[in-house]
C-alpha cells in the first residue's frame, strides 16, 4: 500500500465539497490504490456541518480513507497538503454574473494563495473552482511566490463534461466514444466550445452535426447550462461540479488517455496567439501531474475570433484585480 497523500478541501461543508469528498475517499481521484487523509476547511460557522461530513465518512468505512481533519484556519488546512482543491467561495446567485464575484471573492484567493505558499507541500497541485475561477487561479497562484505557476489550474471540466454530453445526445453517442473536444479561454458565458478537432468513434464531430445547431442549440447550452441548473434547481451545478473536479484531477495526476486531451485552464505561455499571464483554457495532455498545452492545432478565422473574445474578458478582468497581484 502506497503512503497517503494529504489533499485540502475547501468549502468542505458546501454542496459541493459533500459530493466530493466521498469520490476522493472511493479513490475516484487518485487511483484505487491511493490512501488519502481529507484536511477540510470552511467558516466557523459551518464547522457543526463539517463535523456531521467527517461523520459519514467514518461510517462509510472507506479502506482508503486514512484521515480526516477539520479547519476553519487555511493555513492548518493546507499543511503538508499535497493537492488543493479550492471550491469555497461566494457562490453564483440568480440573476448573478461572473463579473459580480470577483471583489468578492478575490480576497479569499489572496489569503488561501499565501497559506499554500507557507505550509504546502514544495510540489502541491492546486485546482481552482471557485468562481471566477480562472481569475481567481491567477490570484492564488501570484500570491504563492514561492510554487510554480505549473502548480496551479483552474476548472473547466465541468464545461467540457456539458459539451460531451450534448454531442453525445444529438448523435446518439455514448460519451466514451467523444474525443478532442476542447473547452477554449474563460470559464464564463464567453467560452469557446469547439468541436473542429473532436471525433466520435472514428469519424469527425463536424461530419455528424449541422453548423445551425452547433451555433444555435449546442453553444448556447454549455455556455449557459450553469445558469439553467440555478434556474431549475434554485442552487448552483453540485454533483456534476464535483465530478468535474475529480475528473481533472485524476487526469492531471494520472495522465490524459491515449488519443486524447482535457481541457484545463492553465497559465498561458502565449501558445495559439494568446496573451501571457492569464488562466486560460487549453485543450492539455498530462503526464505524472504535468500539463502540456497541445499544440499545432488548426484555429480557422471564425474560431479565432471567439478565442479571443475570451482572452479580452479575462484581460479586463485581471485589470480589475491587478493591485491583488503582487
Amino acid at each position: 500500500m502506497k503512503a497517503p497523500v494529504r489533499v485540502a478541501v475547501t468549502g468542505a461543508a458546501g454542496q459541493v465539497g459533500y459530493s466530493l469528498v466521498f469520490s476522493i475517499a472511493a479513490g475516484d481521484m487518485l487511483g484505487g490504490d491511493q490512501p488519502v487523509i481529507l484536511q477540510l476547511l470552511d467558516i466557523p460557522d459551518a464547522l457543526p456541518v463539517l463535523e456531521g461530513v467527517a461523520m459519514e465518512l467514518e461510517d462509510a468505512a472507506f479502506p482508503l480513507l486514512a484521515g480526516v481533519t477539520l479547519h476553519d484556519s487555511a493555513e492548518a488546512a493546507f499543511d503538508s497538503v499535497h493537492y488543493a482543491l479550492l471550491v469555497g467561495a461566494k457562490p453564483r446567485g440568480p440573476g448573478m454574473e461572473r463579473g459580480d464575484l470577483l471583489e468578492d471573492n478575490a480576497a479569499i484567493f489572496v489569503a488561501q494563495g499565501q497559506a499554500l505558499d507557507a505550509v504546502a507541500d514544495r510540489d502541491v497541485r492546486v485546482l481552482v473552482v471557485g468562481n471566477p475561477a480562472n481569475t481567481n487561479a491567477l490570484i492564488a497562484q501570484r500570491n504563492a511566490p514561492h510554487l510554480a505557476a505549473h502548480q496551479f489550474s483552474a476548472m473547466t471540466r465541468l464545461d467540457h463534461n456539458r459539451a460531451l454530453a450534448q454531442l453525445a445526445r444529438q448523435t446518439g453517442e455514448g460519451v466514451a466514444r467523444i474525443r478532442r473536444l476542447t473547452i477554449w479561454g474563460n470559464h464564463s458565458a464567453t467560452l469557446y466550445a469547439d468541436l473542429d478537432h473532436a471525433q466520435v468513434g472514428d469519424r469527425a464531430a463536424t461530419e455528424l452535426v449541422t453548423a445551425d445547431w452547433r451555433r444555435a442549440t449546442f453553444e448556447p447550452a454549455v455556455q449557459q447550462r450553469g445558469g439553467a441548473v440555478i434556474k431549475a434547481r434554485g442552487k448552483s451545478s453540485a454533483g456534476s461540479a464535483a465530478r468535474a473536479i475529480v475528473s481533472h484531477m485524476h487526469d492531471w495526476v494520472l495522465g490524459t488517455p491515449p488519443e486524447d486531451w482535457a481541457s484545463m485552464s492553465v497559465l498561458s505561455d502565449g501558445s495559439y496567439g494568446i496573451a501571457e499571464g492569464i488562466y486560460y483554457s487549453f485543450p492539455c495532455r498530462c503526464t505524472a501531474g504535468r500539463h502540456e498545452i497541445v499544440q499545432g492545432l488548426e484555429i480557422n478565422e471564425a474560431s479565432l475570433k471567439r478565442l479571443k473574445a475570451t482572452e479580452q474578458e479575462l484581460l479586463d478582468e485581471r485589470s480589475v484585480v491587478a493591485h491583488l497581484l503582487p
